[in-house]
């Protein structure tokens, strides 16, 4: 046991030195990260579908029936467990219909969010399906309450789920299905405060209520329906849906916020940014804490049992398109600060895993803050891709409670806390850290207690560069790619960690 007295005089040094104290609890842990925390979003926008995923029909890129598969392989390496479709704005103006049967006679139709260009519903619902087997991944598919109906939700569960005889049932086996998909996780809408209907929380609500009853449960596929849920904070829209709606007709309420580093008119550049705009971009970045914070204490009153999930299932950096390309289309880089900004949000989602049950970071290919950019027949991974993948040692882990003291990274007026922290115990009992230094300037020396947890050896990862702004291009795809990390070293029962500046670190402990 660590006393009291200790542990003050451990946190009240951390405050006379550039060094930062972590104090680990890994006696009885509870609470499991669900891994589908780590989900993504795929969304009818730009050319993540079309041009990603979805290749030309007699394109020479490796496909398996236009499924592009370099991306398929870089995906399943990093265990993705879930992928929202069709949208985003795109699935309230959706119809799937349009998007089954034969290739050929499918109608198209225009993306009136997204650059106006026509869309051809060649990808549609089997084509996904088939996707998600590939990657081993849960689907997680948005309904259109915007622009459609009960009836035509209700149909398509039925097309998805049903196994017995039912005209739903029939005409999937039309199309050369034969056996449901079962899927599950299932949203009612989509930023129904905006481009999804312009709802108020109220009527939502009820609309909600009205589109759950008619999402069936099938043999061998009980739904977990996600309501629509916040835009940032607004904590109304929460408190109403929790108010109005029974909790066992939920299975979430999402929440969307993104981290735009200037404003909504100019967003500000990928990769052209000064240190005073990086700092600014983190403290949007790291508002994500609070966010989640306010909305759960919200949900814990009317949850206490904590049975409704959080899922945060639009997050990342948005910033201006990349120049000469269509501005519908949300085509930027991916640069180093997106990677710390990907560390931030999985920490936080994972120290906040007794509510936070789903995330989506959007998006997966060539749109926001993107797993993987394409050109042609080339493909690259970004920085975000990368923690993703050191990160995803806390997939379904045991959560270790937390303490940290952590010196600030100071701009003009801006004052941050410059590192942060989660910690996870895998099934076999190995340790995993993760750790964020966001101080583009200092290194810090961390000093950790570790309690009730046993190791003997250290090892670890990191993801940096020289440059905030330094990418991954197609001329050099490898720039910003994890190494192995030799700074950290075991002093007698502490664990001390040297992080160097802008940098995230994973760390592996085993006895």
């Amino acid at each position: 046991m660590i006393m009291l007295s200790s542990l003050l005089s451990f946190f009240t040094s951390a405050f006379s030195q550039q060094s930062a104290r972590v104090v680990i609890n890994g006696n009885a842990p509870s609470t499991t990260i669900s891994k589908h925390i780590y989900g993504h979003f795929s969304e009818h926008l730009g050319r993540c579908i079309y041009d990603g995923f979805w290749v030309d029909e007699n394109s020479k890129i490796p496909n398996k029936g236009r499924i592009r598969l370099d991306i398929v392989e870089a995906l399943k390496k990093i265990n993705i467990p879930n992928l929202r479709w069709p949208g985003g704005c795109f699935a309230d103006e959706y119809h799937w219909r349009d998007g089954i049967g034969p290739r050929k006679a499918r109608p198209k139709m225009v993306n009136t969010n997204w650059g106006g260009v026509t869309e051809d519903n060649s990808f549609g619902t089997h084509e996904f399906l088939e996707l998600c087997s590939m990657l081993g991944t849960e689907p997680y598919i948005a309904g259109n309450v915007g622009s459609g109906t009960v009836e035509e939700m209700s149909k398509w569960i039925e097309y998805l789920n049903f196994n017995g005889q039912s005209p739903m049932s029939e005409i999937r086996k039309q199309n050369g299905r034969n056996e449901p998909w079962n899927v599950a996780f299932w949203g009612v809408g989509n930023e129904n405060w905006g481009c999804g209907g312009n709802m108020t929380a109220e009527y939502y609500a009820d609309q909600y209520k009205r589109y759950a009853s008619y999402c069936k449960n099938y043999p061998g596929a009980n739904l977990k329906k996600v309501a629509g849920g916040a835009n940032s904070e607004d904590y109304n829209w929460t408190e109403t849906l929790m108010r109005k709606v029974p909790l066992n007709m939920m299975w979430g309420i999402s929440l969307h916020y993104y981290t735009v580093p200037k404003t909504w008119g100019d967003k500000g550049s990928a990769t052209a940014f000064d240190e005073k705009e990086y700092a600014a971009t983190m403290k949007k970045a790291l508002y994500m804490n609070e966010l989640v914070s306010r909305h759960s204490a919200i949900m814990d009153r009317y949850d206490p049992q904590k049975r409704v999930a959080l899922v945060v299932d639009e997050w990342g950096i948005w910033t201006n398109v990349e120049p000469n390309t269509n501005p519908g289309f949300l085509y930027q880089q991916n640069s180093l600060r997106d990677a710390l900004i990907a560390g931030v949000h999985l920490n936080i989602f994972n120290n906040h895993a007794e509510r936070v049950k789903m995330a989506n970071l959007a998006q997966t290919v060539n749109v926001l803050q993107a797993l993987i950019l394409t050109e042609g027949n080339k493909m690259l991974l970004t920085p975000t891709y990368h923690v993703f993948d050191l990160f995803k040692v806390h997939q379904d882990a045991k959560l270790l409670p937390i303490q940290v003291s952590t010196p600030h990274y100071t701009l003009d007026n801006i004052k941050l806390p410059a590192v942060n922290v989660s910690a996870s115990q895998d099934p076999t009992g190995v340790v995993h850290i993760s750790f964020v230094n966001l101080d583009p300037n200092k290194k810090i020396s961390v000093n950790s207690i570790l309690s009730g947890v046993n190791w003997k050896s250290v090892s670890g990862q990191i993801i940096t560069s020289a440059k905030l702004t330094d990418v991954n291009s197609f001329q050099n795809d490898s720039k910003i790619k994890p190494v192995a990390f030799t700074g950290a070293k075991k002093e007698g029962d502490a664990l001390i960690v040297e992080l160097p500046a802008q940098s995230v670190v994973v760390l592996e402990l085993k006895n």
